[in-house]
């Protein structure tokens, strides 16, 4: 054999070891892309766990305040001349195709007070509240001839909210030390429905 020959034969061994090599680099990026599919997918299925945590958690705060507001309501309410004596919880009804849920109702023979229990009070859930009583005497009647208010409460109400809540009408319960009161100031008018 010639050296041109073997130069040449030289020359394909190498392209035939690179092209191995470059397979078996290949191959491993492939696996290593597969691996880190399989890792993203588990990430998202922790992310996806985690986030129905945290909003079972939301709901578990938001039922842990309604607990702490519902045998204060009462209290709270009568402090402010509305001279309540029932308290329901989890009030649901849905009629023509419409709903509402109140997580506290406070009532009398003619008063009606609807409060919106959450773990962090937000304007959204302000805004949502006063949705929520436009429609109360509609889809619950027997309240049609009652005056009603409403009112919110959260274990965090960042100022904001409550001044927001405030200028829409409604009474603002929070937690001062080991008591609960409205924080409303004493010229407070409530909207009423």
């Amino acid at each position: 054999m010639n050296a041109a020959a073997e130069e040449i034969w030289a020359i394909l061994r190498e392209v035939a070891q690179s092209q191995k090599e470059t397979d078996l680099k290949m191959k491993e990026t492939d696996r290593k892309m597969q691996e880190t599919d399989r890792k993203m997918q588990e990430t998202d299925q922790k992310i996806k766990e985690m986030t129905a945590s945290i909003g079972r958690l939301g709901n578990k705060l938001g039922d842990f305040v309604e607990e702490m507001v519902r045998p204060a309501a009462v209290r709270l309410f009568r402090e402010q001349g509305i001279d309540v004596h029932e308290v329901h919880r989890g009030v649901s009804s849905k009629r023509n195709g419409e709903g509402i849920e109140v997580d506290l109702l406070v009532v009398n023979d003619n008063d009606v007070v609807a409060i919106e229990c959450k773990s962090t009070l937000s304007i959204d859930d302000v805004n949502e509240h006063v949705i929520r009583l436009e429609k109360l005497k509609r889809l619950l009647p027997r309240f049609a001839d009652s005056r009603v208010m409403g009112a919110v409460t959260g274990m965090v109400i960042p100022d904001n909210v409550a001044a927001y809540a405030y200028k829409q009408g409604f009474y603002v319960i929070a937690q001062s030390g080991d008591h609960l009161l409205i924080r409303n100031g004493e010229n407070f008018s409530p909207r009423v429905w």
